[in-house]
């Protein structure tokens, strides 16, 4: 029973129906996936859109299932990510987007689930930083989505330690 329940879950995450807690596709490192020639504008919207539902989505999953690691040390993560980001908006003249992200979070209803989702979640935020860093970018720009992709890359690796306990 244990093997067919994880042969589904597999397939389900294969297939998209878990791939990411957001319930849009049309935003963030899914949107980024779509557009193969976006300007710094839309790579820095990208990117924040994805940081503010990585954010949203950490903190809805301590909500259900109470302060849990990694998601209770990654949400701060997730911030600080903002943090970084702003400033480029500012920087260049671009307007900084409202975060509104909250509404598009769906929690699942287990924290194996939520932690599979995290899994892929920061898989498709390193894709979708590593082909932000193969264009010709400003200094400062290239530098923080190099930290940002540095942070997906150990937050990728808590979400499998996580997933790990349940193997």
């Amino acid at each position: 029973m244990k093997r067919a329940a994880k042969i589904i879950s597999t397939v389900l995450l294969m297939t998209g129906f878990f791939t990411a807690l957001v319930a849009s596709d049309e935003i963030g490192a899914k949107a980024a996936k779509k557009n193969p020639d976006p300007g710094i504008e839309q790579m820095l919207l990208y990117a924040i859109q994805d940081e503010y539902l990585a954010r949203a989505e950490y903190y809805e999953v301590i909500d259900r299932f109470g302060s849990v690691r990694p998601f209770s040390n990654i949400v701060k993560s997730e911030q600080t990510h903002v943090g970084l980001l702003v400033p480029l908006f500012e920087k260049y003249g671009f307007t900084v987007p409202e975060d509104t992200y909250a509404s598009h979070v769906v929690v699942p209803d287990d924290l194996k689930s939520a932690l599979e989702i995290g899994v892929q979640a920061e898989i498709d935020n390193i894709a979708m930083y590593e082909s932000f860093l193969e264009r010709d970018l400003p200094e400062d720009v290239r530098a923080v989505f190099e930290r940002l992709k540095a942070a997906s890359e150990n937050h990728l690796g808590a979400f499998r330690n996580g997933l790990s306990r349940y193997q």
